[in-house]
């Protein structure tokens, strides 16, 4: 046996470095919006001067004594800086800790904190978020602004220099990047905190090194030398899914907006740059789609747009077909999955408007992830397109638990991951989510928690119950409804209610809608039954003036 072993191949570590050494040989570039020359014009920044610059960066991290394993924090928008971050940072032998900048006050410390963040780096305008909860952050120690720190003021935080100060102190000399094991930590996300505290998920070197792999498959994101990816999903949300990983292998160019993603910055971003291949939430699609039928953008040079974080419709993807020639393409995943689990491709052959039986579905498991159904008892359902059950998935970029958190042991058993998710598989593997077995509302591809919304409103002295449900909405794919029961003698406002959720949860959760009922219906359990709830929007009966009221909220992003 030991024979044969010798003859077989290396045992390659599969890590982030290895992607970091892919720069220094590629000739790509990163075009930064958030870098202005001289004439105003966004820069360009080759992969070779990428590389070097991750040089400085390490040598930096050494000189705020970040020490392997420890947790460096990101709170920034896609930028130059936050790409070298997610290179420089793993591959150094630290954590990348990817902090997302919509969550509110208490969430912030607490994935700050249970992170142990040593370092944050972050954009200057994130920087009063920051500095509003300074002296709740018990394991900070320094502070890094992507930006300028004129006018800047940083409060009490610890520590405090920009990224263009730690780099041009850091030595020119090449680091020694450390020799890691696959299997050591690279990255850390957490999740949107829909039931409880949110949940941190770890990357491993191995898993981030497979996914990005895997995004250049000819059945999954197909990404190739010479494409320029407009990279418009967050970097603080499940890392891009994986685009910035990919990118930078495959040597493709990449794009990085910063954080102006209204309409017409994108259109003028594909217009001036020629991408050809986009990722982003359904609403980014829709809201630019209205933007460029009205002002004639050109979209000739985009191939494919990728799509996720809710399902998108039929009429959208249609829309961009026929009207544009581009292909919006549908994925699915979690922050428990790194996040790609499936693409959304019609099998070779299929032709015409049969094409489009299978677009509209979540698509087929990308090679190397595994897709099942179980009914409630546990026991497998078929995958014969109409039986459904709750989606589990196992595979190589799937976690097998959270970090430092027992709480959602539930969630993971014999090597596969409960998605919470209820879904139908066809028999050649196209996955459809029917329903979500938790009552979570997916809003321009991020979660509220409908649980949340209803612990604060309940703590309103004039409200006796209340379910909050999601309704269709034509830009953010769903938003909150709360079906509201006022106490005996008690009188409240939907505005009323909102200043009382304003305080409490993040303003993109706030309801724009709230119904007042007579009683909220109930299962046999005892439980609100919010499929009757959502039945009787769908047939107008909580639709009705005389107990529906309207209030504008704040939308999400």
């Amino acid at each position: 046996m030991s024979a044969l072993s010798s003859l077989m191949q290396d045992d390659y570590r599969l890590t982030v470095d290895h992607i970091r050494k892919h720069l220094a040989t590629n000739s790509g570039q990163v075009v930064s919006l958030e870098h202005l020359d001289e004439s105003g014009l966004p820069m360009r920044f080759g992969y070779r001067e990428v590389d070097r610059r991750l040089h400085r960066l390490a040598h930096g991290l050494r000189s705020l004594g970040i020490v392997e394993g420890e947790r460096v924090g990101t709170f920034t928008w896609n930028t130059l800086e936050h790409l070298e971050l997610f290179v420089g940072v793993p591959a150094y032998g630290a954590v990348l800790h990817t902090v997302n900048v919509r969550l509110f006050a208490e969430q912030l410390v607490y994935v700050i904190n249970h992170a142990q963040d040593r370092a944050i780096f972050i954009a200057p305008d994130l920087v009063p978020a920051l500095v509003s909860i300074a002296d709740q952050l018990t394991h900070l120690r320094h502070v890094v602004v992507c930006g300028d720190l004129d006018g800047l003021d940083t409060g009490d935080l610890p520590g405090v220099t920009t990224y263009a100060a730690l780099l041009a102190a850091a030595s020119e000399e090449d680091f020694d990047f450390p020799e890691l094991a696959e299997t050591q930590a690279a990255a850390l996300c957490y999740t949107s905190g829909t039931t409880g505290n949110p949940k941190g998920v770890l990357y491993s070197h191995r898993s981030i090194a497979l996914h990005a792999s895997s995004l250049l498959g000819v059945d999954s994101f197909a990404l190739r030398r010479g494409d320029r990816v407009l990279a418009v999903v967050p970097m603080f949300h499940v890392n891009a899914w994986g685009l910035p990983y990919a990118s930078v292998l495959i040597d493709a160019d990449i794009v990085l907006p910063g954080r102006d993603l209204r309409p017409p910055a994108i259109a003028g971003i594909i217009e001036r740059y020629r991408a050809t291949v986009m990722g982003g939430v359904p609403t980014v699609y829709s809201d630019l789609l209205a933007y460029v039928d009205a002002n004639g953008t050109d979209l000739s040079s985009l191939r494919e747009c990728f799509c996720g974080g809710s399902a998108v419709s039929e009429t959208l993807m249609r829309a961009y077909e026929d009207r544009h020639g581009v292909s919006v393409i549908q994925a699915w995943g979690m922050t428990e999955t790194s996040p790609v689990c499936t693409v959304s491709r019609a099998p070779a052959g299929v032709t015409g408007e049969d094409v489009w039986r299978y677009r509209t579905t979540q698509g087929r498991a990308v090679p190397w992830v595994d897709l099942r159904l179980v009914d409630e008892f546990d026991q497998l359902v078929p995958h014969d397109g109409s039986s459904s059950g709750e989606l589990e998935v196992r595979g190589p970029w799937i976690a097998a638990a959270y970090y430092d958190d027992d709480s959602g042991e539930v969630r993971f058993h014999d090597g596969w991951l409960r998605t919470g998710d209820v879904a139908t598989l066809t028999p050649d593997g196209f996955l459809q989510i029917v329903d979500r077995a938790k009552d979570v509302i997916k809003s321009g591809g991020e979660w509220i928690s409908s649980v949340e919304l209803e612990n604060q409103l309940s703590a309103h002295p004039a409200v006796a119950a209340v379910a909050v449900i999601s309704v269709p909405d034509p830009k953010w794919e769903e938003r909150p409804l709360a079906c509201v029961v006022v106490r005996d003698g008690e009188t409240v406002t939907p505005e009323e209610l909102r200043e009382h959720l304003l305080a409490r949860v993040a303003r993109w959760w706030v309801p724009e809608r709230f119904v007042f009922v007579s009683d909220i219906p109930r299962t046999g359990v005892g439980k609100f039954n919010k499929r009757a709830l959502r039945a009787s929007v769908a047939t107008g009966e909580l639709a009705e003036p005389a107990v529906a009221e309207l209030v504008r909220s704040p939308s999400p992003g």
